[in-house]
C-alpha cells in the first residue's frame, strides 16, 4: 500500500492511509512484533545476492556454513545478542570449489572460500564384495563428518548440504580424504550495495545495519532511509558508522568495544550490536545505559569532554562506567530541530513509539479497513473506536500518556469524502528518566 507523509494540495492516487508525521505525531493501531535486522555481508558460504533468514544458532551453521562462535560469524553473533531474527544478504558471489578423483567429481554447493574446507573420502564398505563393490562416501568439513552415504555407482550418490557429485562408473576408492580446491570469494562493487537496498523494499524488518566505509555509499544509504520513511511510509531505522546524517532515521555509531576474549570491534563492527539492540528494544524501554553483553571496554574509551561533544552532534557511543560497558545515550543522529521535529525526535525510545504507530496503522488499515468499511459516519466511528482502543493499550503499557480519547483522534468530515479519509492523531510518548538533579540539604 502507499503511505508516507502527505502534503496539503498533493493528490494521492493509490488506496492507503496517508499520515502527516509531525511533532505531534501519529501512532499505532495494534502492537507489531519487533526484532528483525537486515544486513549485507561479504560471506564465504551461502546463496549469493539473496536473503538468508537466521532465527537460531543452528541456522547459522546450516545456512552460512559456520558455527556462530567461529570468528567469521562475529557480526552475526553480535547482532543476535539482541535481535530476534536476522535477514542476512550475502552481497558477494563466489567460485565453487571442486575436486576430481578418477571419474568422481565433487563440487561445493555454493561458491566461496568455505568450499576449500570441504573434503571427500571413500572407502570400502564392510559388506562390499567383488560382485557388490559398495563404497562409503563421506563428506567432511574441517575434518568433521557432515554426510556419509553408501553406493556402488557415482550416479547413485545424492547431493548433500555441502557438495554435489558428478561422473559415471564405479566409485573410486580414496584412502585419505581429498580436499576441494579453488573456491574463492568474488569482489564486491558499490552497485551490489545499491541492489541490496532495492531488494530490501520487499522484505519486512525493523532496522538495517550498513557496515561500509565508503562515504558515497553512506550518502546513498541515508537517502534510501529518508525515501523509505517519508515517501514509502516504511518507518525503519538505519545504523551506520561515522556518518553525521542529522536525521532521526539514522543512528550514527562512533566507537566500538573490546570483547572479553580480547577481540577489538571498531565502530563499523559495533553497528551489529546497535542494530540488534535497536530492533529488539520494546517501545517502552530505552537502550540508554544498556550493558553491552560480553564487552570489557569501550574502543576507544572517550573522555568526558569528548562524550559531551559527541552527544551534541547526535553520535551514538559506548562508555565504560568503571565496571561495565554501556550505551551512553540511546539517540539517533538528529540535531537540527524545528516546528515539525523537536528534540524528542532524537530519542530512539520516542521514535520507536512513533514509528511503531505509523507502521501498525498502515498494516492494520491495509489488512482490515481498506475496501471493507463505508466512508460515512458509521464507518468513521468504527475506525475511531479501533484507534482509541489501540491508544488505550499503548497508554496502559506506558508507551504514551495523557490520552484524550475525544480529541486525540479526529476525522475531518469535510475532507473525508469518496474514498479518502483524513484523520489527525496526537500522542505524547513517554520517555525514560536519564538526567537526575538533586538538591542536597545539609542539616
Amino acid at each position: 500500500m502507499a503511505g508516507g507523509t502527505w502534503i496539503e494540495g498533493v493528490e494521492k492516487v493509490r488506496a492507503g492511509l496517508y499520515m502527516n508525521f509531525r511533532a505531534s505525531a501519529l501512532e499505532r493501531i495494534q502492537s507489531g512484533e519487533r526484532g528483525t535486522v537486515t544486513v549485507p555481508l561479504e560471506l564465504n558460504w551461502g546463496p549469493s545476492q539473496s536473503f538468508i533468514r537466521i532465527d537460531t544458532d543452528a541456522d547459522v551453521k546450516d545456512k552460512l556454513g559456520y558455527d556462530i562462535n567461529d570468528p567469521e560469524m562475529i557480526f552475526i553473533r553480535e547482532a543476535k545478542k539482541r535481535a530476534k531474527a536476522l535477514l542476512v544478504y550475502r552481497i558477494n558471489t563466489g567460485t565453487k570449489a571442486t575436486v576430481t578423483q578418477g571419474a568422481l567429481t565433487a563440487t561445493a554447493v555454493f561458491g566461496g572460500t568455505r568450499g576449500n574446507d570441504i573434503a571427500i573420502r571413500t572407502e570400502n564398505h564392510p559388506d562390499a564384495t567383488e560382485a557388490e563393490p559398495l563404497q562409503i562416501v563421506t563428506t567432511l568439513v574441517k575434518g568433521r563428518e557432515v554426510d556419509a552415504q553408501v553406493a556402488k555407482q557415482i550416479v547413485e550418490l545424492k547431493p548433500n548440504a555441502w557438495v554435489s557429485f558428478s561422473g559415471t562408473g564405479a566409485i573410486p576408492e580414496i584412502d585419505a580424504s581429498v580436499p576441494l580446491a579453488n573456491g574463492k570469494n568474488n569482489s564486491v562493487i558499490n552497485s551490489d550495495y545499491t541492489t541490496y537496498l532495492g531488494a530490501t523494499e520487499t522484505q519486512h524488518f525493523d532496522v538495517i545495519a550498513f557496515p561500509v566505509e565508503s562515504s558515497g555509499l553512506k550518502e546513498s544509504f541515508v537517502a534510501f532511509i529518508k525515501r523509505m520513511r517519508e515517501e514509502e511510509g516504511k518507518k525503519i531505522q538505519g545504523v551506520v558508522s561515522d556518518c553525521d546524517a542529522d536525521y532521526e532515521g539514522i543512528i550514527n555509531v562512533v566507537n566500538g568495544v573490546v570483547l572479553s576474549d580480547g577481540t577489538s570491534l571498531n565502530a563499523k563492527d559495533a553497528i551489529a550490536w546497535v542494530a540488534g539492540a535497536t530492533a529488539g528494544a520494546s517501545i517502552i524501554h530505552s537502550n540508554t545505559y544498556s550493558e553491552y553483553e560480553g564487552a570489557v571496554d569501550a574502543n576507544p574509551r572517550l573522555k568526558n569532554s569528548e562524550i559531551v561533544a559527541a552527544l551534541k552532534r547526535g553520535r551514538f557511543l559506548f562508555m565504560h562506567d568503571g565496571v561495565k560497558v554501556k550505551v551512553e545515550k540511546d539517540i539517533n543522529s538528529l540535531v537540527t530541530y524545528g516546528q515539525t521535529k523537536n528534540s524528542r525526535f532524537s530519542k530512539n525510545r520516542v521514535l520507536r513509539v512513533l514509528d511503531a504507530i505509523a507502521n501498525d496503522f498502515s498494516r492494520v488499515v491495509n489488512q482490515n479497513y481498506i475496501g471493507k468499511l463505508d466512508n460515512n459516519r458509521d464507518g468513521q466511528a468504527l475506525l475511531k473506536e479501533a484507534a482509541n482502543g489501540y491508544l488505550r493499550s499503548l497508554q496502559d503499557a506506558g508507551a504514551i500518556q495523557n490520552v484524550d480519547f475525544v480529541k486525540d483522534f479526529t476525522i475531518d468530515p469535510v475532507k473525508s469524502q469518496g474514498d479518502e479519509v483524513y484523520a489527525t492523531l496526537g500522542v505524547q510518548p513517554v520517555d525514560s528518566m536519564e538526567k537526575f538533579f538533586f538538591n542536597v540539604e545539609v542539616r
